[in-house]
């Protein structure tokens, strides 16, 4: 077990353990005498509190390291990290706290408050002792008590510094300049509380010790597109509330945050903290320090996901027939089906012409119908090459009788050699037949043995989320949306099997988790297991008879915004919006992506991201109110409080978000104006970009075909390929 999850352990049991004295003794010195003990206990196990998890930055006395701190901010831990010469005047914390020596030497001396407290902004203290705290000692301080503290010696010191509410929620703390008192000031929290630290060479050791690890990059999505680390999955922390649950279900995951080094990570790590995950620590000097250490930084978007399909295509020498070629095959109106592999979205957008969508997970499920002559070629393309590549090895490793090639490079390849591509397409694959689907599920079980997919049954399942304390479960039902919103297994999260291997850092936040997938045939659900494992996914299960016997649930995959019930927001309608808006009342801020901006957004708003509304108020026209909206409010409400905190004027809140707006009837513009920050919040896919797309087509695919060689270099990936059997 590594350091950080040993760590996370004994503090989340010391936390209990001090928890459980003072819901039982209250809080009086008897108490603080036991919590001191089971303090101690702690401090002296400083093997897990490793000096360079919890360094003092150049230029800085000390650091306070957060541990642990309850949802209402009751029992925080903090680690206080010192060099020899940090010093705090005279100060009280008004809730109770016991500190204990982990390394080096903290001396306190104590006093207690003496004057009569009859003069506001005065008072006196008179010294009543003192103790040099180090390692096998601690102190205990009721709410009133009153110490100093000053690290001595040469060495520098670590201490734990366990309170009764976090420092944060301590306003009325107070500190006097002088030993006798005099004028005293509010004595704030420090305003830099971070999280532990990992260096670049441990985290690349964690990438393979076996553990569950959730590396997220919390960096906007078009920052981290530019260079991240190669297993590092997107979560900004403009959008971390709407997303993590999702992503790393399990709170005890252990789990480094990555950013440009600025401090951001340590937002997230705060917030994170706030709802429950209490084993986080951040990446030091984020992504420039991983690549000072030698490793290797890749750019795009689901880099494992696509560098498989390229592994898949070296390995397998995938057939591939180029754009030229078909477009001859198509005149010469020879014997072909084309399948695009994509959802039907973005079929819709652009399709090769004649192409039907099928998209992946459904190639094997439905091609039996399609297909009426082993004479017939396969054709099976995508945008640019995962989905293609992926698509046509599935019907060759289901040993489909025909002759089936993936289209080099997808649609974009078709429109670099100057073809037409079909828009607003919906020709769909159907479902197949009972003959078709005898052959589909003849031809999933060969495959399920030849790459060694398990099966699992519900009595299994049940045990499986019978530990999910200890180890992350994600359910996923492989079968298109449609088909989810018309029943699914309570409990199940939609994740249609080709997007599944396509994106599944979207889908999958936690290293090492176990994932079961679900179907009605097992038809979808083995083929995609198949490809997982391929991925270096270990526990991958199928769960037979999913939806068979059961009482399924209808509608959308249920998700939940971790602290949208406490977000304080005065909300507006949309049609007392309109109104404010037209009498020159308020200005809209519009938290949707940029890309989405662009194509639509309220009349006259400005563009915003939420992590960076610091700087961007400040570009602002004057405005008598602000009013936050995003798709749907929810991402608004969050902001709220932190945009009211910056603001001069009332901060409002579109009731429903822009939908409400557009569902009212109301107007909506488009283009990039009024910009208050930059475009980088989302990765531009080619197809996005306004201008130069075909030079950014070329560059994508540059890009997919490069990966192979890099991953070489990072050494980090556990692709493989099994015999035929």
């Amino acid at each position: 077990m590594s350091v950080m999850a040993k760590r996370a352990e004994a503090v989340a049991e010391t936390v209990a353990q001090i928890r459980r004295i003072e819901q039982t003794k209250g809080v009086n010195p008897d108490a603080l005498a036991s919590i001191k003990s089971t303090l101690i206990a702690l401090a002296e196990r400083s093997e897990l509190f490793p000096p360079e998890h919890f360094p003092v930055a150049a230029k800085q006395h000390g650091m306070v390291y957060r541990l642990a701190e309850d949802p209402d901010h009751r029992y925080a831990l903090y680690a206080s990290a010192g060099v020899p010469g940090k010093a705090q005047p005279p100060h009280n914390h008004t809730t109770w706290a016991v500190i204990a020596g982990v390394y080096g030497d903290e001396h306190n001396v104590f006093y207690e408050r003496i004057d009569n407290r009859a003069v506001a902004g005065e008072g006196s203290i008179r010294k009543t002792g003192e103790l040099t705290v180090r390692r096998g000692s601690a102190v205990q301080f009721m709410p009133d008590d009153f110490h100093t503290i000053e690290v001595r010696g040469d060495k520098p010191s670590l201490h734990l510094h366990m309170y009764g509410l976090s420092l944060e929620h301590l306003p009325e703390r107070i500190f006097f300049s002088s030993s006798t008192g005099g004028a005293y000031a509010v004595f704030p929290a420090s305003p830099n509380i971070v999280s532990p630290v990992v260096g670049a060479a441990e985290l690349k050791a964690m990438l393979s010790d076996g553990e569950e690890l959730a590396l997220l990059d919390v960096r906007e999505e078009g920052v981290f597109a530019k260079r991240h680390l190669l297993f590092a999955a997107p979560l900004p922390v403009s959008t971390l509330e709407l997303r993590i649950d999702a992503l790393v279900p399990r709170r005890s995951t252990r789990i480094v945050l990555c950013d440009d080094g600025d401090g951001l990570a340590h937002r997230a790590a705060g917030r994170l903290m706030h709802f429950g995950y209490h084993n986080v620590s951040v990446l030091q000097g984020g992504v420039a320090a991983w690549a000072a250490a030698g490793f290797e930084l890749f750019s795009g978007m689901h880099v494992p996901s696509k560098a498989f399909g390229e592994f898949i295509e070296h390995h397998a020498d995938t057939p591939r027939i180029s754009a030229a070629e078909l477009q001859a095959k198509l005149a010469a109106k020879e014997d072909l089906i084309i399948l695009d592999s994509r959802p039907m979205n973005e079929y819709r957008a652009m399709s090769i012409p004649g192409g039907i969508d099928c998209p992946g997970a459904e190639l094997v499920y439905r091609i039996n119908d399609l297909v009426k002559s082993p004479d017939t070629l396969v054709v099976v393309n995508c945008a640019g090459r995962t989905r293609s590549i992926i698509g046509a090895q599935s019907l060759i490793n289901a040993a489909l009788p025909n002759k089936v090639v993936a289209l080099q490079n997808g649609t974009m390849g078709w429109e670099l050699a100057g073809l037409t591509l079909e828009h607003g397409q919906s020709r769909s694959a159907p479902a197949p037949t009972s003959q078709g689907l005898a052959k589909a599920k003849a031809a999933a079980d060969r495959v399920a043995r030849r790459f060694g997919v398990r099966s699992i049954d519900r009595q299994d399942l049940e045990r499986f989320r019978g530990e999910q304390e200890r180890r992350t479960l994600y359910l996923f039902d492989v079968r298109s949306p449609e088909e989810y919103l018309a029943g699914h297994l309570p409990g199940s999260r939609s994740a249609p099997g080709g997007q599944l291997v396509q994106a599944t850092d979207a889908y999958v936040g936690t290293r090492n988790a176990r994932l079961v997938l679900i179907d009605d045939t097992g038809v979808r659900a083995r083929m995609t297991a198949s490809w997982l494992l391929q991925m270096g996914w270990d526990e991958v299960y199928v769960l037979d008879g999913a939806l068979q016997e059961v009482a399924l649930k209808t509608g959308p995959e249920p998700s939940r915004v971790l602290g949208l019930d406490e977000a304080a927001a005065t909300l507006i309608a949309a049609d007392a919006l309109q109104a404010r808006l037209a009498a020159g009342g308020a200005l809209v801020v519009d938290l949707n992506s940029s890309l989405a901006y662009r194509k639509a957004h309220i009349p006259g708003a400005w563009f915003a991201v939420r992590s960076r509304l610091k700087t961007s108020i400040g570009k602002l026209p004057p405005a008598a109110a602000l009013v936050l909206t995003s798709p749907d409010g929810a991402l608004a409400r969050l902001a709220a409080p932190e945009l009211a905190q910056l603001s001069k004027v009332p901060v409002l809140v579109l009731q429903g978000g822009t939908a409400a707006w557009k569902a009212a009837g109301l107007a909506l513009a488009s283009g990039e104006e009024h910009m208050a920050d930059a475009n980088d919040d989302v990765w531009y896919k080619p197809y996005d970009h306004a201008a130069g797309v075909e030079a950014a087509m070329k560059e994508y695919l540059s890009w997919e075909i490069d990966l192979v060689q890099q991953i070489e270099r990072d050494g980090g990936c556990r692709f493989r390929t099994f015999p035929d059997r």
